[in-house]
């Protein structure tokens, strides 16, 4: 296992979760929702790319309308939702906030899992669920991802540690463990409401912190394997209950063993890449406890 190649048995198959349903949300500029729904559907799982206003209930078909109640897991995909107008996620997080923040609460106090990647984590932290004070509640935002240090978009190859803290889903991953996961965003810096440094303090010993950048041997990460700058290499974070993530990375463009980098000089193109490890966790435990 680890960074870069791993291949589940053979023999494993693909476990049927025909029954997990997964809400992709969507709206005008989400860009990585098809990509998910691949991955997902590899794992077994039933996703749906739902767009906001399915589950507003209007402009649809009666055919088309859903409620959160219909799916045992939400996902937030990445992109560029409403262009990044006003700032990275904010349109698209007033939007949920007005028409369904209600039912989101209700979904995520269920203890079921809502996660967000790339433009799915500033929605999330828009909403102020993340990182939350308290579990399932929509609050005033208390980070924010802000434009990158270099001033510019950041899009390669990059590494993530796992920093063993309140995700259910990865609780029998060692701590610092590696996962690599490319990153694409120009708005991913985090940046934590409070004076310097005391926040993350508090976050790291409430085991929020869910990835760090690191370098590919593992150690702390500077500009380049840190794209963005954000305080204490946070690349990720959980709520205080461990059942609403985001990260800035894109496991899902590290699903098979052909997006990586490198596959050409190691053992070909058959198999999974670090983004299956992750998203096989995750759908594992929302059909467990979904």
């Amino acid at each position: 296992t680890g960074a870069n190649g791993y291949a589940p048995p053979s023999a494993r198959g693909i476990v049927s979760r025909k029954d997990l349903r997964i809400a992709l949300v969507s709206i005008e500029g989400t860009n990585c929702d098809h990509e998910l729904r691949v991955a997902f559907e590899h794992l077994g799982a039933s996703p749906e790319i739902v767009h906001l206003k399915q589950f507003e209930r209007r402009d649809v078909e009666a055919s088309e309308r859903r409620t959160l109640s219909d799916f045992q897991m939400v996902l937030f995909p990445g992109g560029f939702s409403a262009g990044d107008y006003v700032r990275a996620g904010a349109i698209f997080a007033a939007r949920v906030r007005a028409s369904i923040g209600s039912d989101l609460e209700a979904f995520m106090q269920s203890g079921r899992i809502v996660g967000g990647i790339c433009n799915g984590f500033q929605i999330l932290t828009e909403l102020g669920v993340l990182p939350g004070r308290s579990s399932g509640k929509l609050g005033i935002p208390e980070a924010a991802l802000i434009t990158n240090d270099s001033g510019h978009y950041e899009c390669r190859p990059t590494f993530v540690a796992w920093e063993g803290g309140a995700f259910p889903p990865l609780r029998n991953t060692p701590r610092g463990e590696r996962f690599l996961f490319p990153s694409g965003h120009g708005e991913g810096k985090l940046v934590l409401a409070g004076r310097p440094g005391e926040r993350l303090r508090a976050l790291e010993e409430a085991g929020q912190v869910l990835f760090r950048w690191v370098a590919p041997d593992g150690r702390t990460a500077s500009y380049p394997w840190n794209p963005n700058g954000s305080e204490g290499n946070v690349a990720g974070l959980v709520s205080p209950r461990g059942n609403v993530f985001g990260l800035m990375p894109h496991p899902e463009r590290a699903f098979f063993r052909a997006q990586a980098p490198d596959w050409t000089r190691r053992e070909g193109a058959e198999g999974f890449g670090d983004g299956y490890r992750f998203l096989e966790a995750v759908v594992d435990y929302a059909d467990r406890h979904g």
